[in-house]
C-alpha cells in the first residue's frame, strides 16, 4: 500500500511503510511531518506510528570510533597474549597468556554481538 508523506516543503510518496520506516531513520521524514495511507482521509504524526516510534537513529560517530578502539585494543591484546605464550618459561607464564587470550575472545565476542544486533545501514 503506498503512503504519502507531507512536509515543510511539500508531499512526498512512498511505496510501503518500510520506505518511509529507512527516510525517517535517515533523517528524510521528521517526527511532526504528517503520514497517509492512499485512499486515507486522515494525516497522522509520523511520531504517532508505531513502525516510526521503534525506528532508531543512526549511531554517532563516537559510537562508531569506540568499536574501532575496542577492536584495536583487542588486537594489541591478543599481540601480547600471544607473545607471552611463546617466549613464556614456564607453564604459569604460558596460563597467563592463555587466560589473555580468553579476555580477548570475550570482547571480540561482545563487540561481534553488537555488530550483529545493530540494524543494517540504509543505502
Amino acid at each position: 500500500m503506498a503512503y504519502r508523506v507531507r512536509t515543510p516543503d511539500g508531499e512526498l510518496m512512498f511505496p510501503s511503510l518500510g520506505d518511509i520506516e529507512r527516510a525517517y531513520v535517515q533523517g528524510l521524514v521528521e517526527p511532526d511531518d504528517e503520514v497517509r495511507e492512499d485512499g486515507a482521509e486522515k494525516w497522522r504524526k509520523a511520531s504517532s506510528l508505531p513502525a516510526l516510534a521503534r525506528a532508531k537513529k543512526p549511531a554517532s560517530g563516537k559510537a562508531t570510533r569506540a568499536q574501532t578502539f575496542t577492536v584495536l585494543g583487542a588486537v594489541a591484546l591478543g599481540l601480547l597474549s600471544l607473545a607471552v605464550m611463546v617466549i613464556g618459561d614456564g607453564p604459569r607464564v604460558r596460563m597467563l597468556g592463555i587466560a589473555l587470550a580468553l579476555v580477548v575472545s570475550g570482547i571480540l565476542m561482545r563487540v561481534t554481538f553488537k555488530a550483529y544486533k545493530r540494524p543494517p545501514p540504509i543505502v
